[in-house]
C-alpha cells in the first residue's frame, strides 16, 4: 500500500497540524505515509524521528506563480512527479480542483479530499477531522506530538548546560508578520516578573529577519547573561533545546507550534489570529489583548498583551 497525503499551506504550524491525521490513516493501513508539501513547512525537519512518514516530495508553487509546479506546465509536471511514485491512495487537505485532476492524471484510485470550492471560511481542524471520520471512520483528536530521538535530547541537555536548578524558558519572539510580533517590552517585563521569584535562563527563539533581531537585541540589552539566542541554529538543532525546556511563551508563530508538539506547557500570545491556532493542542493556553473578546484577524492586539497576564498563567502552569 502506498499512500500520498498532500498538504499543501505555508508554514511549520499548518504542518505540525495535520501531522495526527497523516499518521492515523498510516496507522490504520499499516503503511507509511509520503508527503506532498512546500519547502517552507520545514516538514524534512519536523518528520527525522517520525515513524509514520517515509519521505516528502517538495511542491514547488510560490506567490509569484513562477514555481516549478505552477501553471499548465507545473501541473503536468507534478503529474509526472507523483506518477512514477505509483501511489494506490492519496489524502488531499484542501478543496482544490487542480489537486483532485493532478491525482486523477496520476492513476491514484482512491482520492480523499475536503469538499471542491468549499475554502472560504474552512475550520483548520473541523475539515481535517470530517475527512477522516467521513472516509475512513476515524475519530482523531487534535494534539500533534512531533517524535525526537531521547540520545539527541540528552546530548543537547548536557551541550548546554541544562539544570534542573532553573526554569528553562523558551521565548518565541518571532513571527510571521509585524502584527505578531509582540512587542520586546512585554517580554522584558515578563522576565523581571520571572526573576523576582524564581532562578531563570531564556532561550530566544527567532528567525534571522532584521525586525526579529531587532527585538532579540532589544531583550539582550537587558538580560544578556541569562539568554541562549537560537536564530543561527536549523529547527532540527532546536527541537531537542525545546524539548529540555521546562514551558514556553510564544507569538503565536512557529515556535508556539513546536514548543506545544514537543510536549511542552505552552502559552500563546494571541494578537492577529484565529484563536484556534493558538488552542487546537492540550498543551496550547491561549492568551488575548486586553479588552477582547476574540481574537481574529484585523485584532492587531499586540500592544495590548499584559505581561502580569504572562507571568500569572506562567505561575500557574509551572507550578
Amino acid at each position: 500500500m502506498k499512500i500520498l497525503a498532500i498538504q499543501n499551506r505555508m508554514g511549520i504550524g499548518d504542518m505540525v497540524i495535520f501531522l495526527p491525521y497523516i499518521e492515523a490513516v498510516a496507522k490504520k493501513y499499516n503503511s507509511q505515509v509520503t508527503l506532498l508539501v512546500k519547502e517552507n513547512s520545514k516538514a524534512e525537519h519536523l518528520i527525522k524521528d517520525n515513524k509514520y512518514i517515509n519521505e516528502i516530495i517538495i511542491l514547488k508553487r510560490d506567490q509569484t506563480k513562477k514555481g516549478f509546479h505552477d501553471g499548465l506546465n507545473g501541473f503536468f509536471r507534478l503529474v509526472s512527479d507523483i506518477k512514477k511514485c505509483q501511489f494506490d491512495k492519496v489524502l488531499i487537505f484542501n478543496s482544490s480542483l487542480r489537486y483532485k485532476l493532478v491525482c486523477k492524471f496520476a492513476g491514484i484510485n482512491d482520492i480523499y479530499q475536503y469538499p471542491l470550492f468549499k475554502k472560504k471560511n474552512q475550520h483548520i481542524i473541523e475539515a481535517a477531522n470530517k475527512l477522516l471520520k467521513n472516509n475512513f471512520n476515524l475519530e482523531i483528536k487534535s494534539d500533534p506530538v512531533i517524535d525526537i530521538k531521547d540520545e539527541n535530547v540528552q546530548k543537547i541537555k548536557l551541550k548546554f548546560n541544562f539544570s534542573d536548578e532553573v526554569k528553562n524558558i523558551l521565548l518565541g519572539i518571532g513571527g510571521s508578520g509585524p502584527t505578531k510580533r509582540i512587542p520586546p517590552k512585554v517580554f522584558i517585563e515578563f522576565m523581571n516578573l520571572c526573576l523576582k521569584n524564581f532562578k531563570c535562563r531564556f532561550f530566544l527563539a527567532t528567525d534571522n529577519k532584521s525586525e526579529e533581531i531587532e527585538i532579540m537585541n532589544e531583550i539582550l540589552s537587558y538580560h544578556k547573561n541569562l539568554c541562549t539566542p537560537l536564530n543561527e541554529l536549523s529547527i532540527s538543532e532546536t527541537l531537542p533545546i525545546i524539548k529540555n525546556c521546562n514551558i514556553a511563551i510564544c507569538n503565536d508563530a512557529s515556535f508556539s507550534h513546536l514548543s506545544a508538539g514537543l510536549g511542552k506547557q505552552t502559552i500563546v500570545l494571541m494578537s492577529d489570529t484565529p484563536q484556534i491556532y493558538g488552542s487546537y493542542s492540550s498543551k496550547m493556553h491561549p492568551l488575548i489583548p486586553d479588552g477582547v473578546e476574540k481574537v481574529t484577524h484585523g485584532t492587531e492586539g499586540k500592544e495590548r498583551i499584559n505581561p502580569l497576564k504572562i507571568f500569572e498563567k506562567f505561575q500557574n502552569l509551572i507550578s
